[in-house]
């Protein structure tokens, strides 16, 4: 794999297919609930992030986080999808028990927005807000800022709109300021930022553009403002209509010494998560 650094001006696919990192030159804040603090007459010998993947695993896999997906969706309007991740759930957990190593972008939402406790969410593809949901659904204060583009019949399901999802955050009793943001991310992404150039995040999903350069970009822009002790969720990586997603997790993120990063193929489409070090 050949590495190619560049500004995020500079982003592009080349010939090779390398993906360029963005520029890291947001000054990001730093999130509580994994960092050591130090007083101020201490030295900080250490980076502060005191957990990583392998945390992140073990308590993702030991701690019941589909059966809280489940309680999770059975709050929230059903559709077909939702019936079939029930059915699929309960299904491994009948055949496998504790020994079912399973993980989607719900139950890894449900456990980073656990542990990070995170205080504000950015999600470039929200739909119907299932994902979005997992995370209110344990942090009820959190600042929730949702970029989609609302494509009608996506992926062959109903896509009601922001109205819709702003009804369901309310089902679980989500309690903290909401922002929709409407249109193509690869416009409106940027454009935020310059309207609020200092806004960081601490939780991050990106499941939207699924073309390999629409993603790629997604995460250039988000990247620089996860916080240190963030988490970035990516979906799908094993998704076979999109085998290129893998590539661009793995050259933008798992390659990248700031995060330490978990991908599952096991079963399902898969999901790769990474904790910003530094």
């Amino acid at each position: 794999m050949v590495r190619m650094f560049f500004s995020r001006k500079t982003l592009a696919v080349c010939d090779d297919q390398a993906f360029a990192r963005p520029s890291f030159d947001i000054k990001p804040s730093t999130v509580p609930a994994v960092s050591h603090t130090i007083n101020a007459d201490q030295s900080g010998w250490y980076p502060p992030v005191m957990v990583g993947a392998e945390s992140v695993r073990a308590r993702l896999f030991g701690r019941g986080y589909i059966d809280t997906a489940i309680s999770l969706m059975r709050r929230l309007t059903p559709d077909v999808y939702t019936s079939f991740l029930l059915d699929y759930y309960a299904d491994g957990l009948r055949r496998f028990g504790s020994t079912w190593f399973y993980a989607d972008i719900v139950t890894v939402l449900l456990c980073l927005a656990d542990l990070l406790e995170p205080r504000t969410y950015l999600e470039i593809g929200v739909r119907r807000g299932r994902s979005v949901a997992a995370v209110a659904s344990i942090r009820s204060e959190c600042k929730l800022v949702m970029f989609d583009m609302w494509v009608s019949n996506y992926a062959g399901m109903e896509n009601p709109g922001p109205e819709f999802v702003r009804q369901e955050l309310g089902r679980i009793g989500h309690r903290g300021p909401i922002m929709f943001v409407n249109g193509d991310s690869h416009e409106t992404l940027p454009a935020y930022f310059r309207e609020n150039p200092d806004a960081t995040f601490d939780l991050v999903t990106v499941d939207g553009d699924h073309s390999p350069e629409g993603a790629a970009s997604d995460l250039c822009d988000a990247l620089p403002r996860l916080n240190v002790g963030g988490a970035v969720v990516f979906d799908d990586v094993c998704h076979p209509l999109h085998p290129e997603l893998a590539r661009v997790w793995n050259q933008l993120v798992v390659s990248d010494a700031r995060f330490s990063s978990m991908t599952y193929t096991d079963a399902g489409y898969g999901v790769g998560f990474a904790i910003r070090k530094f």
